[in-house]
């Protein structure tokens, strides 16, 4: 496990090396969602009470099989429905069970900001993303360079894009301060142990400059998390493994969002 992320990394440039031979950038430039304006999700964060970011994702390294009977579609549907602000979805196949298929699915059938969530390390994936109909990338600060998060977050904003920059300690965050990033999001699941610690949140937050809208992701499970969370300035919180264990994803979704709002 304590390699697993080196891994990922080494199977992503070969993913994305196979894929610009078949589908160059030329391409998937003409898919008709490429030109499409985004849905923001900072707006509907400044503009939510909950903040909540719901994922969909069937498995993880770390937990072989979270879900994977349920239907993209319905799971979307069910998520707008109970008051989501916006929606994660992870479209690595080998390691997480995504694809680009769901984010288009998605996109059909939803007015949910969407983020792909995936391990960006080129250029291309950037351009695939917005013509697969995602709203929000997310950059690794741990995989990528200072230049390397300039570049991409510059390219991302000129398709019109917003950014979530996720990082796990402060000498990520420091290299992430620039111009473009949108969400500053503070993952509290060490990707190379997958151990989970919400002081990581805690201990990083009064380091995030105020410009950046805080989000807070991995490992919230209670109400009394988000309250403590939203007291440091946390506006986001990305929240997945809790929804997707259930039959039920957007079931739990509204229950947990009517008891937080009945509480903040």
């Amino acid at each position: 496990m304590n390699n697993i992320l080196n891994k990922i990394i080494k199977d992503k440039k070969i993913e994305v090396s196979n894929k610009k031979e078949i589908f160059p950038i030329s391409f998937i430039e003409k898919s008709p969602l490429y030109k499409r304006n985004i849905i923001s999700l900072k707006s509907r964060i400044e503009s939510s009470p909950s903040g909540i970011i719901a994922e969909f994702k069937r498995k993880s390294p770390s937990k072989k099989n979270i879900n994977s009977s349920l239907s993209i579609n319905d799971v979307t549907n069910g998520y707008e429905k109970a008051g989501a602000c916006g929606m994660s979805i992870l479209t690595d196949n080998k390691y997480f069970g995504g694809s680009l298929e769901d984010l288009v699915q998605a996109r059909s059938v939803s007015n949910l900001p969407l983020l792909r969530k995936e391990f960006i390390i080129d250029e291309y994936q950037i351009s695939e993303s917005k013509a697969f109909g995602a709203d929000i990338i997310l950059l690794i600060a741990s995989v990528l360079s200072n230049k390397q998060i300039i570049k991409f977050s510059t390219i991302a904003k000129n398709l019109g894009l917003e950014i979530l920059i996720e990082v796990h300690n402060e000498n990520e965050l420091k290299k992430s301060i620039v111009p473009n990033i949108d969400f500053i999001g503070v993952n509290n699941r060490n990707l190379k142990t997958f151990n989970i610690n919400l002081d990581n949140s805690k201990s990083l937050s009064n380091k995030i400059p105020s410009n950046y809208i805080k989000i807070s992701e991995s490992g919230i499970k209670s109400i009394k998390d988000i309250k403590e969370l939203k007291k440091i300035g946390y506006k986001g919180f990305l929240i997945g493994e809790k929804f997707m264990k259930t039959n039920s994803p957007d079931i739990e979704l509204k229950n947990f969002i009517k008891k937080l709002n009945n509480e903040i």
